[in-house]
């Protein structure tokens, strides 16, 4: 007990890496995608800086063996969260080793697929990479990583840095993969999956690999389209080149975010592998851009604390910002400026929170962030905003930082009141529309806007020839989606001339703002509305198909046989919602029991979980329910995205009050995994006590 006394009175003076400097790490490492289990071997080199009894790696629920420091075994504690090492540590440089084993609860995914396949793949940032590897949730410990996967040869394995070496033996093979600079253990990452692969260059040749599965070949175009263009950008808008030796991007499935920016391997979700038509609606260019960014702003220079995590975040949405404005133009840019600052003002009625502290909201710490950035930008000019970037990236390059740092770069380039700044931008809860007014009306689209939202409380007789004058000219679509919105409450004999024309400006978002303000559709404008159904776009198609069916019976048959083969997104949100329709509209189908196999199995587990809860929303709300939808609806409960898992918990919740679904459930145990029966005893329970 003595060491373990001994290791807290250390601590509670300093932080360990005061004391000790863990400079790198290999680690060789296998994946039982059964068990759900990763084991490996680990080598750390070190140098202690201060005399100290105690080393501590976080380590979450892991085994250890073999724990040697150069080469011989030595005191450790395992408390279940921490591998602690215990000796009389003086300075100079050492060798640690062990062997671990691990069944993460998170941060390491196994995703099953069709045809008994997986994915496997790791999120770090929010969840701990200590959960599947020996390391360090302190972002300060900056390390140069080197991990070695061996795994089944029919499936890729990525991890950071450059792929060293790859040996096949049999069924399986080793990838070595290779940092040369050191990065926080929140960006280690691993993707393992079945993938076809597409090499580029960028301008200044850095390496770029971008990642399909092999059904999504056709849609590697839309998908990637800017993502070269993005990377070339970035380099140029930045200053300073790509930090790294490689660049790659990895859609995998059910991933918990829209993107990650592990160093050098981004990781995101399979909703941006789209087609041409998927594109309009749903597209990977912000993303692509936002993560991209952090390779400089959260991988190359890390926030030393949450306090300072606008460094990170508002810095990757403002230059995702500019990489839109250089493809979509000024005027895609300042509408999305103008948007977030609208919810960045309403917010600020009720969020005390402001963008310096550690519990701020994510609306904060992107948006109000990359809005204090926009300010600073325009207000001390393109040349000194470029210059303090460079210097700043530079000087701090593979090192924590914080708003100071940042700021003292601003004053060696610009005279300007950076205390007013800091209080007004970051310190206070309030948004400062007039500055952000005046910086967005320099835009003509914005001015046209601002005009529009004046008139939200004008009666429509006294603004309908300023909105119709607007809605034919040639003014950015927003600004038209914002007049056809203003429009929603108004009676339709009123509107309807205006609405005509934002259906005649064929503008697709125009056009599907139309689509989702009528939930009530006139005869008169059926055939109008009609025209929506041939709109390339799956979202205003979804509403469409919707909305007709619900208005027009004496039309169903003729809406289902026309969207027959309509697919959608890869969620298949246009499949899943035409099989619901199909089945609730009498007599359409002889074949019923086909279309009920279908849709059941859309929401079984081989299906990604956006997927499955579509299915399962269709299926509970149309009363189509067997042993197999009990059964799926109670696998949701233990799925990792917690959007779903909630999902399923509180549909069980809802049925169990039927004493007939409540007997279905307990009929279904016995075929449960543990998890899932686990999970469905505690729901059951529940409604027990109520």
């Amino acid at each position: 007990m003595k060491y373990i006394l001994l290791f807290f009175t250390t601590f509670t003076f300093a932080q360990q890496t005061q004391f000790v400097d863990f400079k790198n790490v290999s680690g060789k490492l296998s994946l039982n995608a059964i068990e759900k289990s990763i084991s490996g071997t680990v080598d750390y080199q070190f140098e202690v800086l201060k005399p100290i009894d105690t080393i501590k790696i976080d380590a979450k629920n892991m085994d250890f063996s073999n724990v040697q420091i150069d080469n011989k075994e030595v005191i450790f504690v395992n408390t279940g969260k921490e591998l602690q090492i215990i000796s009389n540590f003086q300075k100079g440089e050492n060798h640690l080793t062990f062997q671990y084993t691990a069944k993460p609860k998170q941060a390491l995914y196994f995703v099953n697929m069709e045809h008994s396949e997986v994915q496997i793949w790791t999120q770090g940032q929010g969840r701990y990479t200590s959960n599947w590897f020996p390391s360090f949730d302190d972002v300060n410990e900056k390390i140069v990583f080197s991990l070695g996967i061996t795994y089944d040869t029919a499936y890729q394995v990525v991890s950071n840095g450059i792929l060293e070496n790859k040996i096949a033996t049999g069924t399986q093979t080793y990838w070595q993969y290779k940092m040369e600079k050191p990065m926080s253990s929140y960006l280690l990452m691993l993707a393992i999956g079945k993938y076809d692969k597409k090499e580029f260059h960028a301008k200044s040749k850095i390496p770029l690999e971008y990642y399909l599965e092999h059904k999504d070949a056709n849609r590697f175009e839309p998908t990637y389209r800017y993502s070269k263009r993005i990377f070339d950008f970035m380099e140029k808008e930045i200053g300073v080149k790509y930090p790294w030796e490689v660049y790659r991007e990895i859609p995998v499935r059910d991933f918990l975010y829209a993107g990650m920016e592990n160093t050098t391997s981004t990781l995101f979700a399979t909703r941006y592998v789209v087609d041409s038509i998927g594109f309009e609606d749903r597209n990977y260019t912000n993303v692509d851009a936002h993560e991209l960014a952090h390779h400089w702003f959260g991988d190359l220079i890390t926030a030393e604390s949450s306090t300072h995590h606008w460094l990170q975040e508002g810095f990757a949405t403002y230059f995702a910002a500019l990489a839109e404005r250089e493809i979509y133009g000024d005027d895609f840019f300042y509408s999305k400026l103008y948007d977030t600052a609208q919810q960045l003002k309403f917010a600020s009625r009720t969020d005390s929170i402001p963008v310096l502290n550690a519990k701020a909201s994510s609306l904060t710490f992107y948006e109000k962030g990359a809005w204090a950035l926009f300010v600073l930008h325009e207000s001390i000019g393109d040349k000194a905003f470029k210059k303090a970037i460079k210097n700043y990236l530079k000087k701090y390059a593979y090192q924590t930082v914080n708003t100071q740092n940042f700021f003292d770069e601003i004053k060696k380039v610009a005279d300007f009141d950076l205390e007013k700044f800091q209080k007004t931008w970051l310190e206070s809860t309030i948004f400062d529309t007039p500055t952000a007014n005046t910086l967005l009306s320099k835009n003509k689209s914005i001015q046209v806007r601002l005009e529009v939202d004046k008139l939200k409380k004008t009666a429509l007789t006294e603004k309908e020839n300023f909105l119709s004058k607007t809605l034919k000219s040639d003014v950015y679509y927003t600004v038209k989606e914002a007049i056809v919105n203003q429009l929603e409450n108004e009676k339709y004999e009123t509107k309807k001339a205006l609405l005509l024309l934002a259906m005649q400006t064929n503008d697709i978002q125009v056009r599907q703002a139309v689509a989702g303000s009528l939930s009530k559709i006139p005869e008169d404008f059926r055939t109008e509305y009609d025209t929506l159904l041939d709109d390339k776009s799956y979202q205003t198609q979804e509403v469409a198909l919707y909305w007709l069916w619900r208005n027009f019976p004496e039309h169903r048959t003729r809406y289902l046989n026309k969207t027959i083969n309509w697919i959608g997104f890869n969620d298949y949100n246009l499949r899943t919602l035409w099989l619901s329709l199909a089945l609730s509209t009498p007599n359409y189908t002889e074949n019923s029991e086909a279309l009920i196999t279908e849709l059941i199995a859309f929401s079984s587990t081989k299906y990604e979980a956006t997927t499955r809860q579509n299915a399962l929303e269709k299926l509970v709300a149309f009363k189509i329910i067997n042993d197999a939808v009990l059964s799926n609806l109670v696998s949701a409960t233990t799925h990792h995205m917690w959007q779903f898992s909630k999902f399923g918990r509180d549909t069980i919740r809802l049925l169990v009050k039927n004493q007939e679904m409540r007997t279905s459930f307990e009929r279904i145990l016995i075929n449960l995994n543990p998890d899932e029966q686990f999970q469905l005893k505690r729901l059951l329970a529940e409604e027990v006590k109520k």
